[in-house]
């Protein structure tokens, strides 16, 4: 009997469990890039088709998620995000450092006031505010606030130094920031300033 059927079982078997269970996950974030329900599935199909294809490239005991959001950003950057509109350019002398994160310290004392602000509130507004970034900040914001990537796992996905992962973050923060600001004030979680 040839030794081979069983293995590529195994490795199915493998597959499944290390890398399935992270669909809803990668489909998620695929969403948020793609902005469209069915270029999402097909970022996701093309991410597991990719991965599973390199399956023996996968380094047992390693971050599946990790390895498989790199394939997918990858896949996006090369292949998506090519097909869509022109990038987007942000004048980043309009985008204040302390636009919102000013207002949200005073509020009280807490460890991380952005942080606080985004666990508390995500609906729609807050979605959309996400979806409207320009794709090379969206991307890491994405994966540090909604998949939470720390930032040494962001520059392994995106093949960016770890300093220009921080500095899209920075200023995608600032830009959310800014667009949030109308929000958090008829949300009632700003008081506006007199």
């Amino acid at each position: 009997m040839n030794d081979r059927p069983s293995g590529d079982n195994e490795n199915k078997q493998r597959f499944e469990a290390e890398a399935l269970i992270h669909l809803n996950t990668l489909h998620r974030t695929a969403l948020r890039m793609t902005k469209n329900e069915g270029d999402a599935d097909d970022l996701v199909q093309d991410t597991y088709m990719k991965a599973y294809r390199f399956w023996d490239k996968f380094e047992e005991g390693s971050n599946c998620r990790a390895w498989l959001f790199k394939i997918m950003t990858n896949l996006f950057i090369n292949d998506y995000r090519a097909k869509s509109r022109s990038p987007q350019i942000v004048d980043l002398e309009d985008v204040d450092d302390d636009f919102l994160f000013g207002h949200l310290s005073a509020l009280g004392p807490a460890d991380n006031p952005e942080k606080h602000f985004f666990n508390k509130v995500f609906d729609d507004d807050v979605k959309l505010a996400i979806d409207e970034l320009p794709d090379d900040f969206k991307i890491v914001v994405v994966l540090s606030f909604l998949e939470g990537f720390s930032y040494q796992e962001i520059a392994d996905i995106t093949d960016l130094q770890i300093g220009t992962v921080k500095s899209r973050l920075h200023r995608g923060r600032k830009l959310l920031q800014k667009s949030l600001w109308k929000y958090a004030i008829k949300n009632g979680f700003i008081k506006e300033p007199a």
